[in-house]
């Protein structure tokens, strides 16, 4: 039988999603901002920022996955 796998790799994989999440959801701060009639200028493409926040909240959802996988596979072991 093989030896289990160290706990450090979960950590940094809880590490890199905490990353993702938070820079994601600075992203998304920062998009929706730009999508606000206030802070738009002119030349603010909204179709552009609507893509942009889209993606940001799906890297959210998607760090906020990893972390529950993650986390439910060492709360079982």
């Amino acid at each position: 039988a093989s030896p289990l796998p160290p706990q450090k790799p979960r950590s940094e994989l809880v590490r890199t999603s905490l990353r993702l999440l938070t820079s994601s959801a600075f992203r998304l701060q920062s998009e929706c901002r730009k999508a606000l009639p206030v802070e738009s200028g002119p030349g603010t493409d909204i179709q552009l920022v609507t893509q942009q926040v889209i993606q940001c909240a799906y890297d959210i959802a998607k760090a906020a996955k990893q972390l529950v996988t993650i986390t439910t596979k060492e709360n079982n072991n």
